[in-house]
C-alpha cells in the first residue's frame, strides 16, 4: 500500500488538486511561497508537503491577504497557544514594572515565552514609550 509520503504529483496534478492554474503555481514557486519541485525538468515532481504549502497560500490569498504579507506569514515562526492559567496553589514568578501611580506592567516570563533579555527589552521599550506619553501630557497642560 502506498503511503501519503510516497505520492508524487506532476505540476498538472498539483495545480488540479489545489484548484489553481499551473501558471499561478509557478508564480508562487518563483516568489518562494512554496518550495521548488524535487528534481529537474520533466522529471520534477511535487509531494503532499508541496500541496499543503500551496493550499495554505491559496487560503491566505482567498482571504484577501497580499502575496507580500503571505510571504511574511510563512517566514514567521508559528505562534504558540497561550499556556493555561495557573491553578490555585501554584507558585509563579512574575516580573513587575511600575511606571507611575496606577500604571503597572506584570509579566510572567515563563508563560509569556520571554527570555530574560527579551523581558529587559520589553520593559525598556515600555518605559521609553510611557515617558513619551507622559511628556506629551505635560506639554498639553
Amino acid at each position: 500500500m502506498e503511503t501519503p509520503t510516497t505520492h508524487r504529483y506532476s505540476l498538472d496534478d498539483l495545480a488540479s488538486l489545489a484548484g489553481l492554474p499551473r501558471r499561478t503555481v509557478r508564480y508562487y514557486i518563483q516568489l518562494g511561497l512554496i518550495e521548488r519541485p524535487i528534481g529537474e525538468t520533466r522529471a520534477a515532481y511535487y509531494t503532499p508537503a508541496h500541496l499543503q504549502q500551496l493550499l495554505l497560500v491559496a487560503k491566505y490569498a482567498n482571504a484577501g491577504i497580499s502575496l507580500d504579507r503571505i510571504g511574511e506569514l510563512l517566514r514567521e515562526p508559528p505562534v504558540r497557544p497561550p499556556a493555561a492559567p495557573p491553578r490555585s496553589g501554584t507558585v509563579a514568578v512574575h516580573s513587575h514594572l511600575t511606571l507611575a501611580d496606577g500604571v503597572e506592567l506584570v509579566v510572567e516570563p515563563g508563560r509569556a515565552g520571554l527570555s530574560p533579555e527579551q523581558l529587559r527589552r520589553l520593559f525598556q521599550e515600555v518605559l521609553t514609550l510611557y515617558g513619551h506619553i507622559a511628556k506629551e501630557n505635560e506639554d498639553e497642560r
